[in-house]
């Protein structure tokens, strides 16, 4: 008997949607306040991907605040490093997100993703 994992997960393998849509960010180590994104990173429901030329050891916990640029929300919550690419970034998964703050987030997928209709041009009427 075989599981059938596909239908969970879409066919880039991420479990949820990402979008770069983060208007400022702010993370806490070790003390340390420090704006670390030098692009906007992606967010996804369960975590993002943080651009950083900073080391972050897998299994490190962050405190994270930032703001979501088209709906203006501040997300406040911890998350864990799952994994580090030295030199380009960090992706982080959430801990003890709150379930308003991952409503926020699917709220600001879903204003990413939506399809603006395309205007017809005087030639093609």
């Amino acid at each position: 008997m075989s599981s059938n994992n596909t239908a969970r997960k879409p066919v880039d393998g991420r479990l949820s949607k990402r979008v770069h849509t983060i208007e400022s960010i702010s993370v806490n180590y070790e003390g340390r306040n420090e704006e670390l994104a030098s692009r906007p990173p992606d967010v996804s429901r369960q975590g993002m991907f943080i651009s950083t030329a900073r080391n972050f050891p897998e299994g490190a916990v962050l405190n994270l605040r930032f703001r979501l640029a088209l709906s203006g929300a501040q997300i406040t919550t911890r998350c864990e490093v799952r994994y580090c690419l030295p030199g380009v970034g960090v992706g982080v998964e959430f801990v003890g997100i709150s379930p308003e703050a991952v409503r926020d987030i699917d709220r600001e997928v879903k204003l990413c993703n939506r399809r603006v209709p395309r205007r017809k041009s005087a030639n093609n009427k």
